[in-house]
């Protein structure tokens, strides 16, 4: 009965979660952990460490078991075959004739030991390489999540927005027609000529094209909000209210102080380092090579036999004294390469100041707008009840008050975008300044 009971508490529990509605911050947290995007720069994250992984691998032994079969009249391979089986008779091989030995079969099971001893810095070159590619990717991934978390709350924005102008357009057509009504009522007492009244019920039609317009974009903004989760697009979310925009805070130089942490310019930082190892990688081909082989062998007329065995320790040093040129051509082009990757990056620094310059700017310019905006409607609002009482009192005519109301329309209709763009740009501001669009929240 406990245990019932547990599960019955379990499962209204998570009822209750299920029902919450969708917050911003919720939104771009579920962005990060289950977007596409981001899972396939998880992918290329852990391929870079497995390839780390791999390049350290090349300072370890290599061990390698085969097994090879034989089957020979050679007359030198026939008698070095019959040594190291250790069967060779001086008697046989008196009374044999040694040009025409009988064919020989021979199975060899063979350990092969190999390892590198010096390679002219190649080998922690290609390590130090593989490092750097390993930074970058990661310093990608955080990038592609601060990127998907800020998509995933512009379409929130974007889905509150269609919902909100999708109410608002039809709290306008309910004023509308409650004035087509009024105006009806006028025409019959003979107090309004007819064309009012038809203008009247005009500007009704128009509301329903753009109530039925709006719905119809409160649907897509959905099915993408969906897709930016990695969720099915026929989703339906209920969504939390969201928060007044906040003052963009602190001046342009303290958002540009942070940017030097954005991962797309940490990545592109690293990739510039690897690149500039390349030079010294392809210098490593005209250094020497020292490596040592330790190889034993088990030798029989059978697979896999052991009659015979033999153990060999082997040291090598090799140097190419002439590559025809191309080794340092490669140099060459690794250091030209290099050199363009720098400038590469120092424009990129550059591009992202400018960057972080726009973003700051319309995110400053969008929250004024939006106190505008917010005045405008109050101004807007008041006018459309004053002018709806001159019209009562026969002073104005219908036009006049249709004309208020689509001022008011209007004035809300631009304070909706002016809140949603002021909300948006400040999210786009920090990530553009090298911080989790999550960060800017805590001010709202």
């Amino acid at each position: 009965m406990r245990h019932l009971l547990q599960a019955i508490v379990v499962m209204g529990l998570a009822v209750t979660a299920a029902a919450e509605p969708l917050s911003l911050a919720e939104a771009m947290r579920r962005a990060r952990e289950q977007g596409r995007d981001v899972a396939a720069a998880q992918q290329r994250r852990q391929a870079a460490e497995a390839r780390q992984a791999q390049a350290r691998g090349f300072r370890l032994p290599q061990v390698v078991l085969s097994e090879s079969f034989i089957s020979t009249d050679s007359p030198a391979e026939a008698f070095a075959l019959q040594l190291n089986q250790e069967r060779f008779s001086f008697a046989d091989f008196m009374t044999s004739d040694p040009n025409r030995p009988e064919r020989l079969e021979t199975a060899i099971t063979r350990l092969e030991i190999a390892l590198p001893i010096y390679t002219g810095g190649e080998l922690a070159g290609r390590i130090a390489q593989a490092a750097r590619m390993s930074d970058a990717a990661q310093a990608e991934l955080e990038w592609t999540g601060s990127n998907a978390a800020l998509a995933a709350g512009e379409a929130v924005v974007m889905l509150a927005q269609a919902r909100e102008y999708r109410a608002l357009l039809g709290r306008a057509r309910e004023t509308v027609a409650a004035h087509v009504e009024l105006a009806r009522a006028y025409a019959e007492q003979g107090m309004l000529v007819s064309s009012e009244v038809l203008r009247a019920e005009v500007e009704l039609s128009r509301l329903e094209d753009l109530v039925a317009e709006a719905e119809g974009n409160g649907h897509v903004a959905e099915a993408n909000l969906a897709f930016l989760l990695g969720e099915g697009q026929g989703a339906s979310y209920e969504l939390a209210a969201l928060p007044l925009p906040a003052p963009v805070g602190e001046g342009f130089d303290g958002w540009l102080g942070s940017a030097a942490s954005r991962g797309d310019l940490r990545a592109a930082k690293a990739k510039l380092a690897a690149g500039e190892l390349e030079e010294k990688v392809a210098r490593a081909a005209l250094l020497p090579k020292v490596g040592v082989l330790a190889r034993g062998d088990l030798v029989d007329e059978k697979l896999f036999g052991d009659h015979g065995d033999s153990v060999a320790i082997m040291a090598n040093a090799s140097i190419t004294l002439w590559h025809g040129g191309t080794q340092r051509a490669a140099m060459r082009a690794a250091r030209f390469e290099a050199a363009a990757g720098r400038e590469d990056v120092a424009r990129f620094e550059q591009g992202v100041e400018l960057a972080v310059r726009q973003a700051y700017e319309a995110a400053d310019v969008a929250r004024r707008r939006h106190v505008t905006a917010a005045k405008a409607v109050t101004a807007a609002r008041e006018a459309e009840r004053i002018t709806e009482e001159r019209f009562r009192s026969g002073i104005v005519k219908m036009l006049d008050l249709l004309d208020a109301s689509t001022a008011l329309r209007e004035a809300e209709t631009r304070e909706l975008v002016a809140r949603a763009e002021a909300t948006a740009a400040l999210l786009r501001l920090a990530v553009a300044a090298g911080r989790a669009p999550e960060s800017v929240l805590s001010n709202q």
